[in-house]
């Protein structure tokens, strides 16, 4: 079966032959079968795209570059690697996902710089005081902890150690490590939910 295709103007369905002399006579600088290979394969080419880029400007914009490929590289086309249409969307997907990246680079970009030159309006006063405020509420509540609790907890969170180092620091099996520090944090949970209630 044919690989064909309805030109924008209207014009008759180009077939696959057809396209490929024009991409052979495009090699050869003729403007008018390049104008007329664009006219043939323009439709299909932008709705592609767009599909692709979900913009139609975009589209438009990337349908630029893929023909001045095609204007630039016609006489690199193989007939025996594929169609004309499989060879011009081939190269006109790549053309395509290079620019989705690339906008999502630039967004990602301007977010950065946005966040970093324009922050969150914020009392970073307040902010800073809330947080020693919690640091402080969170030491006190940890010192009233029942004895093997509290070294439990120490150990696992301010000394920076792991259930086993845990329970070879206090002499103790891994199982009864993780006890204590469940209990001693869910005691935590439990206080510290109503006195930070208390932040000013």
């Amino acid at each position: 079966m044919k690989d064909e295709l309805c030109a924008d103007n209207g014009a008759p369905t180009t077939s696959a032959a057809e396209l490929t002399t024009l991409l052979q006579e495009t090699a050869n600088g003729n403007t008018d079968s390049f104008a007329e290979f664009y006219q043939s394969t323009r439709s299909r080419l932008l709705a592609r795209l767009t599909f692709i880029l979900r913009s139609p400007i975009l589209a438009e914009e990337v349908s630029q570059e893929v023909y001045l490929h095609v204007w630039i590289a016609a006489g690199n086309y193989d007939a025996d690697r594929g169609s004309p249409m499989t060879w011009l969307m081939m190269f006109a997907h790549r053309r395509a996902v290079d620019r989705v990246r690339a906008e999502q680079s630039l967004a990602d970009r301007e977010r950065v710089f946005g966040n970093t030159q324009f922050p969150p309006d914020r009392d970073v006063v307040y902010d800073e005081v809330g947080q020693r405020f919690v640091e402080r509420a969170v030491a006190r509540e940890v010192h009233k902890l029942r004895g093997r609790q509290r070294e439990a907890v120490v150990l696992a969170f301010y000394g920076d150690r792991t259930y086993a180092q845990v329970a070879v620091d206090l002499g103790i099996s891994v199982p009864t490590a993780k006890s204590r520090i469940r209990a001693g944090l869910i005691t935590l949970g439990r206080r510290l939910s109503s006195s930070l209630y208390d932040l000013p």
